[in-house]
């Protein structure tokens, strides 16, 4: 980085042209051929996605229950690790209508599960003011006496989506909260969209950065924020692979952990790598790939 100007940059700017020049000369391995297989035996523990890499919120993904079941043959422990703004019970009577075995329910961990733990130490007492559908009140069923129906009476903000008459219109949200920025958002799930079947839909993550850009502060639940990891499972001293369609939360997560990673590639970043490929669109992204696969099969 001695190149005319590079050398004047700030320390953080030089940094991050460093970590890109490094990912430029990285590639990322298809597995499409050699399946997941070729490279189990390399790792301890597996964190895998489910929206988007074990279902896709109509159906499961015959592959992908197949390699979850292998995994489980060659005693390798995995986590079904999810930014679902729900109770691990839910999230479990969601997938076993779609067809999930008991033994892999087992393995399932929510972001929802782990900000109730936090809600439950902390905020217990407080009245809060909820964004989201009401699908969602299973989340605060043990304090939905605290709730407000408005948000001027409210403690605190706890966002677990965008409400159904208004799923699609962030500036919504910018007006319902520019005056409220001094209160403290609880975001249980800090994906900004998914894929249900065919159809994208906005995410809590979505919600949350509106705040975020209004100058508010959220605190998040879920991937790639490490709480969400440690609270699974015991994770010390393995060596880990996470498996996930979303850069900014599977891939970005296994990153700030120091995990390998797998992309999935026929999920939510399936036009933007069919466009431009993974090594620009991982670039793109600020984040480093290991491997990829089309679709999560052993």
């Amino acid at each position: 980085f001695q190149d005319k100007g590079v050398k004047n940059y700030s320390l953080k700017k030089r940094e991050k042209l460093w970590f890109l020049s490094v990912i430029s000369h990285l590639m990322t391995k298809n597995l499409d051929k050699e399946g997941l297989r070729s490279i189990a035996e390399n790792y301890d523990l597996f964190f895998i996605d489910l929206w988007g890499v074990v279902h896709n919120g109509i159906k499961l993904h015959e592959k992908a229950i197949e390699t979850l079941v292998e995994i489980d043959k060659s005693n390798k422990k995995y986590v079904l690790l999810t930014n679902a703004p729900r109770p691990n019970s839910t999230v479990k009577n969601f997938l076993k209508k779609l067809g999930m075995n008991n033994k892999i329910l087992e393995n399932v961990y929510t972001s929802g599960e782990a900000a109730l733990s936090y809600l439950k130490k902390n905020h217990l007492s407080e009245i809060f003011y909820h964004i989201g559908p009401p699908r969602d009140f299973d989340l605060f069923n043990d304090f939905e006496k605290k709730q407000s129906k408005k948000i001027k009476a409210s403690s605190y903000i706890l966002c677990t989506g965008l409400f159904d008459d208004h799923d699609q219109d962030l500036n919504y949200y910018k007006d319902l909260l520019s005056e409220h920025i001094q209160k403290k958002m609880i975001c249980t799930n800090p994906d900004l969209i998914v894929d249900r079947g065919n159809k994208r839909e906005l995410c809590a993550g979505s919600v949350a950065m509106v705040f975020e850009k209004l100058g508010g502060e959220v605190i998040y639940f879920g991937k790639p924020y490490p709480e969400v990891y440690n609270q699974s499972v015991d994770n010390k001293n393995k060596k880990i692979l996470a498996i996930g369609d979303n850069l900014n939360t599977d891939i970005k997560g296994a990153n700030l952990l120091n995990y390998d990673c797998m992309v999935i590639t026929s999920g939510i970043h399936k036009d933007e790598i069919k466009k431009d490929g993974i090594e620009k669109v991982s670039k793109n992204y600020e984040v480093l790939v290991n491997f990829m696969q089309s679709d999560l099969k052993w």
